[in-house]
């Protein structure tokens, strides 16, 4: 019985210990679900892509025959190479037909790719109990993991990155790999004759003006301006900036400010304590920020924390009303800053 976690499915990946048998890509992130199965699919296919004979199906069309799906594992390749079996939408549907050929597979391999399956799920079942079972949980991104994907592909195409591009680039995306994936090839793309990024050009390229609004809030809301700060909610929320994330993000720069003020409560000078950030803020905020290391004390970054905190909380209890509730605690910090 072989059941991987979810960060060991990268590494399995790279180097799978089954070339037949049963492998169920599954989770809630569809564009990894989708790339795990490709991945897999190009190893089993060994050294002569070309040569593998991949049939591919779609979950509902094996429901109505799942006959199917034994027929053509069981048949014999007319052109040799690999015979492999793709399932697109695979469902509990299929378990019949597996449980077939879950002992002996003949040497086919059978990719599946499905939506999150809880660990009782009879398909999900199957494949781990099975000796020919591979299952490959497909679960969102963290940010560690993103970033280290964004920094391994830059680094592959050798292209060099201002400091601040990774960090950019994961405010502006959101978790799903195939997306992330998508962002990436356009930006090798571009910089594939000069071989440099800057956060301009991820800003230019990728963030349909979010990121920008993104930065306008965390200052807007920090430096007291609530015309300013209802233009850029406005902004980011009509595009699809996830507002639970916002409040997170506002989060990390408050905590952000308290710690800087500390720094400037030791005697050092605001644009000394920023200089010395790594990364450093964008030269564009420096006067925003510095503003604010002048509005806040450190008791009142403390308030304004819990503050946020507790819309965090509130936003995960209550889903439906995160807008408002983001609304309702930015504009209370900023009352707080304008108050200073």
């Amino acid at each position: 019985m072989t059941a991987l976690k979810a960060h060991e499915v990268a590494r399995y990946l790279a180097r799978p210990d089954l070339s037949e048998g049963i492998f169920l890509a599954y989770g809630p992130d569809g564009g990894l679900v989708r790339e795990t199965a490709q991945r897999l699919i190009r190893h089993l296919s060994g050294d002569d892509p070309a040569s593998a004979n991949v049939t591919i199906f779609d979950g509902p069309e094996l429901a109505s025959d799942p006959s199917q799906l034994v027929l053509e594992a069981r048949s014999v390749s007319l052109f040799g190479g690999k015979r492999i079996i793709r399932v697109r939408n695979a469902t509990k549907a299929l378990v019949m037909p597996l449980t077939e050929l879950r002992d002996d597979p003949g040497g086919t391999a059978i990719v599946l790719e499905a939506d999150n399956l809880t660990p009782r799920d009879a398909l999900r079942s199957l494949v781990e109990a099975a000796k020919f079972g591979r299952a490959l949980p497909c679960y969102p991104d963290s940010d560690e993991t993103l970033m280290a994907l964004m920094r391994e592909t830059f680094n592959q195409a050798g292209i060099r990155t201002d400091s601040d591009v990774v960090p950019t680039l994961r405010e502006i995306l959101g978790n799903d790999r195939e997306v992330t994936r998508r962002e990436l090839e356009k930006l090798t793309l571009y910089a594939a004759a000069s071989k440099v990024l800057t956060r301009e050009d991820v800003l230019l390229l990728c963030a349909d003006n979010g990121a920008l609004a993104i930065d306008a809030i965390l200052d807007a809301t920090g430096g007291g301006h609530a015309e300013r700060l209802e233009l850029a909610l406005n902004r980011a929320l009509a595009a699809n900036v996830n507002p639970q994330q916002l409040l997170a993000m506002l989060t990390n720069h408050f905590a952000n400010l308290r710690r800087w003020r500390t720094e400037l409560d030791s005697g050092k000078t605001a644009r000394a304590v920023l200089d010395s950030q790594r990364p450093k803020p964008h030269f564009s905020r420096i006067g925003a920020l510095e503003q604010q290391l002048r509005l806040w004390t450190d008791p009142a970054l403390a308030q304004a924390i819990e503050r946020l905190l507790q819309g965090v909380s509130d936003s995960r209890r209550k889903p439906a009303l995160a807008d408002a509730i983001l609304r309702r605690t930015t504009l209370a910090l900023c009352m707080m800053a304008a108050t200073h």
